[in-house]
Formats: structure tokens, sequence, C-alpha cells
């Protein structure tokens, strides 16, 4: 599976997740662009899947017609240890035969202070 982690992640979510290709948009020199284009250029050059925390996305994307599945990390902030109690759903999600074109993983005990 190849997988683009957005440029709002932090870079040793790569590690973590070990899938064997997996890049961040600052690798792919993509910085900047901006969600729909970084949709389709990602799918255009072949990634199965992007990983983002942009909460926008949900709203920006018409989500029946993405052309590949977009997830969104939600938690307080976009810290490796925030986002490690994610981690299990997430990569429960990476391995399904039958990933959707949009998930949502949110930590809800975390969002309390977000309303």
């Amino acid at each position: 599976m190849k997988v683009l982690l957005d440029e709002n992640l932090p870079h040793k979510l790569r590690a973590v997740l070990a899938p064997p290709e997996c890049f961040t948009v600052t690798y792919m020199r993509w910085g900047g662009i901006g969600n729909g284009a970084l949709v389709e250029l990602a799918a255009a050059h072949g990634f199965d899947v992007l990983i983002s925390t942009d909460r926008g996305l949900e709203y920006e994307q018409n989500q029946a017609t993405l052309p590949l599945p977009v997830i969104v990390l939600r938690a307080k902030d976009n810290k490796l240890r925030t986002l490690e109690s994610l981690l299990p759903a997430l990569i429960q999600a990476l391995q399904s035969s039958s990933l959707q074109r949009f998930l949502k993983i949110e930590a809800t005990d975390q969002l309390k202070d977000d309303s």
C-alpha cells in the first residue's frame, strides 16, 4: 500500500506505520498544495490513501467522488504522542481490504475542550 501523509502530520508517523511505501507531502515536495489538488495529485501518482488531520477536508471534498481513500485523524493536536491513541484504528483501517472512501478516526475523550 502506498500511503501519503499530509504536511500537518508528524514525519515520525512514517516509522510507526511502516508500510513499504509511506511518503510525506514534504518529501514529495507538494507542500502548500490545496486539499483538492493534493488528493488529485496523490491519486495520479499511484497513492492508495491520504492521511491528514485537516478537519476541513471532510467538508471541502465531495466524499463520493474522491479519487482515493482519505483518512482524517482527529485529536486535540497533531503531535505524535497525542495521535498514538488513534494508531490501532488507523492501522486496522489501512489493513482492511475494503477501505472506505472517507474515514474519520477520532479520540472523543481528547476533544472535550473542542466544542
